[in-house]
């Protein structure tokens, strides 16, 4: 098939999917977008209706090189990225870089540690129904705790820091999750609610349209990524793990760097005592899904009803008693440390937030047993 070179080929954004790319150059050329797919695409190998994309035909429509366009676009690379580096979901980036890519919004599948655009000083954070733009001017922390994050990374890896984040926003959903403001005006859930003011303004209306969990991860993202540096340090995870006079120092570490003990009723849980006698030993939690570079059609798909009446839900509920916790822990974002490979499996969401705070007698014995058996088998 013969691929004529576009008069206008704008550059691709970085982490851009080729679906979003080729969509905006045929609006900028008043091009049909599917008729402009089916040209540099072909069906998979395998069969089916999903097509992929063919490098060199992108090429000759852009009149650029197959390694530049590689360069923004992670589907074309040859050989292909480890795809569970990054999230399963394309999502909108900053809106300030976006604005400068013509052609319509741009979508990107970012990797799992990119939460802030610190060019910009914005707020990214995970995929989400309704994702405003959140600048982050008045909370300078979170930009730096996006520093903090990458460090993280280059010192642990991607696997490592992606589950201890995750694990450090479970934690921090947990928390948050109060039936009423705790007295003790140090307490974290303030600092958290004092940001969640200024990214969702206090106001009913307001709070409703501007509303997004994505903006309540932004509220605990610092306090998110402190913990994280405890969960990926060997020593910690060991101390977690290990006799009841190193799970109460790593429990002191804890109380350092956030409120904790957090409850005066620990029958109704303890989601850190959870994590450090059951899972700390463990290997990290690995992604639930992947991205697949293989799509049927260019447009990306509409937003599934139940996702948005559920969001609905969520900023209705929040505008009215502004209780955040219940919404990040039920969020998708965190659902691989929350219903853990190991873990007992649940029909619904509630099940496995229970599951993820219980040290009842009968899994702390079930635990040991696994222990046992784990070392009998090394």
């Amino acid at each position: 098939m013969l691929v004529r070179t576009l008069p206008d080929p704008v550059p691709p954004a970085r982490h851009e999917i080729a679906a979003s790319y080729i969509s905006r150059l045929a609006t900028l050329h008043g091009l049909d977008v599917n008729g402009l797919w089916t040209q540099v695409t072909e069906r998979e190998k395998s069969g089916g209706m999903r097509r992929v994309v063919v490098p060199e035909r992108l090429a000759a429509l852009t009149g650029r090189s197959v390694h530049a366009l590689a360069g923004a676009l992670p589907e074309l690379r040859d050989p292909q990225p480890e795809w569970a580096m990054f999230r399963h979901q394309p999502q909108t980036g900053c809106h300030r870089c976006d604005a400068q890519h013509a052609g319509g919004k741009v979508t990107r599948l970012l990797p799992h540690h990119r939460y802030v655009c610190l060019r910009h000083r914005t707020w990214i954070g995970p995929p989400d129904v309704n994702q405003p733009a959140a600048d982050l001017d008045e909370i300078p922390a979170i930009v730096h705790s996006q520093r903090r994050h990458l460090r993280l990374l280059r010192r642990h890896g991607w696997a490592a820091t992606y589950d201890a984040v995750l694990t450090a926003f479970s934690f921090c959903g947990h928390i948050w999750d109060t039936v009423r403001p705790p007295e003790d005006r140090r307490h974290v859930w303030h600092t958290w609610d004092a940001r969640a003011r200024v990214l969702i303004p206090d106001d009913e209306t307001t709070a409703f349209r501007t509303y997004s969990t994505s903006k309540l991860f932004a509220a605990v993202y610092p306090e998110a990524v402190g913990l994280a540096t405890l969960i990926t340090s060997p020593h910690w995870r060991h101390r977690a793990g290990g006799t009841l006079l190193d799970q109460l120092r790593f429990l002191d570490e804890i109380s350092r760097r956030i409120s904790y003990p957090y409850t005066d009723k620990p029958e109704l849980g303890d989601a850190i005592a959870h994590w450090a006698t059951v899972d700390s030993w463990r290997p990290p939690s690995s992604p639930t899904n992947t991205y697949s570079p293989a799509r049927a059609q260019c447009l990306l798909p509409p937003l599934h009803g139940g996702s948005l009446k559920r969001h609905e839900k969520s900023a209705l509920w929040f505008s009215r008693n502004r209780k955040a916790g219940s919404a990040l822990l039920r969020h998708n974002h965190i659902r691989p440390v929350i219903d853990r490979a190991w873990a007992q499996d649940y029909e619904r969401i509630e099940g496995a937030i229970w599951h993820s705070k219980r040290t009842d007698q009968q899994l702390l014995d079930q635990t040991a047993r696994e222990r046992v058996e784990q070392k009998a088998g090394r």
